[in-house]
């Protein structure tokens, strides 16, 4: 699994001065805050709790949190795309940065070996640095 997110592309700005190239991507750049449209998820665990059900934990980063804009959610998709499902958060988590939150009782369906969570801002939607993680056997 190769993920690329603005911490990772932090890290590897950090590396690259001292002549190190971590991650072999071209890293441009950085996004101002006040720019950035999405948040950026930079973690996912998935745990067993049932047959075909997980716990999913996000860990999530949103340097604009705001009581007006804040990320808001995720959503959890299938290889091809397909919704499995959304977490809504309620609030900003502006003293908490980056945030980790846990969605219950997902049902991921028989063949689906990984997916994908992308998060979403209240006032841009979905988008930003997503993660894909396998599914526990």
């Amino acid at each position: 699994m190769r993920v690329v997110s603005r911490l990772s592309l932090v890290l590897a700005v950090a590396l690259s001065v001292g002549g190190c190239d971590l991650l072999g991507v071209d890293i441009g750049e950085a996004i101002p805050a006040e720019e950035q449209r999405h948040p950026d998820v930079l973690a996912v665990e998935l745990r067993p709790t049932g047959e075909r059900t997980y716990d999913v934990v996000v860990t999530v980063s949103s340097p604009y949190d705001t009581p007006e804009r804040y990320a808001d959610g995720w959503r959890v998709l299938d290889p091809d795309g397909a919704v499995l499902g959304t977490h809504t958060l309620m609030h900003d988590h502006a003293s908490e940065q980056p945030f980790t939150r846990t969605q219950r009782g997902l049902t991921i369906p028989a063949g689906v070996t990984s997916v994908t969570v992308e998060g979403r801002d209240r006032l841009h939607g979905f988008g930003g640095a997503t993660i894909t993680a396998d599914v526990p056997g």
